[in-house]
């Protein structure tokens, strides 16, 4: 199995007041065999080798380790978040991306063993077969939030573009991608996932109701035993997230994402969250970052906050 490095980061809440609990206040260095202890742990995935457009998101995980030790714990309606474990860092093998893939899964499926539910912190959308593969041992649905289908046919190999094509092709039982755009995807693609049954939930149609538009995905997943949500940043728009490798007009705000995941993430099936395509050295003024992180603090909270 592929190793975990212990984080580098020094999860210390960066504010000198006492009553300014942070989330470097709750965060802490963890191993597999303590992860149990914890109902949230993070995973870094720092690699880009499968990125079909602007390199940059290897450089993810660190800076969104960053942004989040300084964001407050406390959610209004939630109350503050519970203890998160940090398993470190995934050591990446040099190779292909199948290579790489089949890496990741191995840890991916040990950090699944436990009761846990995992946040990996991409990282480039390749990774997203490796992440959620193992969790195809039961039924499994994805919600995918993101500006593309990453359905495309591996021509030349897996690509950030192909993760959901090889989960289909393994067995996935249910997907939808929330927050798609218009002529981003080709008729092919869209019509290879209408043939197997998923959903495609359009940036629009978030906008006009972004919880009616959650529910289309959750209706779409039907009676599957576990969920694995993932966040493409590429789905805000490009205003709103410039550090990612493909930015486009026309996608989500920060606010209609954190709606759409803290309703996603209250469900009880959901085995998994990832935070894929932030890429640091695109980014303007650290906007793409700070929605990342605070998209992770939103699903922690969904899923360990203690008034929740």
């Amino acid at each position: 199995m592929s190793a975990l490095h212990p984080p580098t980061v020094e999860w210390v809440g960066p504010s000198d007041d006492p009553n300014d609990e942070q989330f470097g206040d709750v965060v802490e260095p963890t191993t597999l065999d303590l992860a149990d202890e914890y109902d949230v742990t993070l995973v870094g995935e720092p690699y880009d080798g499968g990125v079909i457009g602007r390199p940059g998101a290897k450089d993810g995980p660190a800076a969104i380790r960053e942004a989040l030790a300084g964001l407050k714990t406390h959610h209004f309606d939630a109350g503050p978040v519970a203890r998160v474990g940090d398993l470190g860092t995934v050591a990446l093998p040099t190779g292909d991306v199948r290579t790489v893939q089949r890496a990741v899964r191995s840890v991916a499926a040990s950090v699944h063993e436990t009761t846990s539910v995992p946040v990996f912190l991409g990282g480039d959308n390749s990774l997203t077969y490796a992440n959620a593969s193992p969790l195809l041992a039961d039924s499994l649905g994805v919600i995918n939030l993101d500006a593309h289908l990453d359905v495309r046919e591996q021509r030349h190999g897996a690509t950030s573009g192909t993760p959901y094509r090889q989960l289909l092709e393994a067995g996935l039982d249910a997907y939808a991608c929330l927050g798609a755009r218009h002529f981003e995807t080709s008729t092919r693609y869209h019509e290879y996932v209408r043939e197997r049954d998923g959903a495609v939930v359009t940036a629009e149609e978030v906008g006009d109701d972004p919880v009616a538009a959650a529910d289309r995905a959750l209706d779409a997943m039907g009676d599957v035993d576990r969920l694995y949500l993932s966040l493409d940043c590429d789905v805000l728009d490009a205003t709103a997230a410039p550090g990612v490798s493909a930015p486009t007009p026309g996608g989500l705000t920060t606010r209609e994402c954190f709606r759409l995941l803290r309703h996603l993430a209250s469900d009880d099936r959901l085995a998994g969250f990832e935070v894929v395509e932030c890429a640091p050295p695109l980014d303007r003024d650290g906007l793409t970052v700070a929605a990342a992180a605070r998209a992770i603090a939103h699903v922690v909270c969904a899923l360990g906050g203690d008034g929740s």
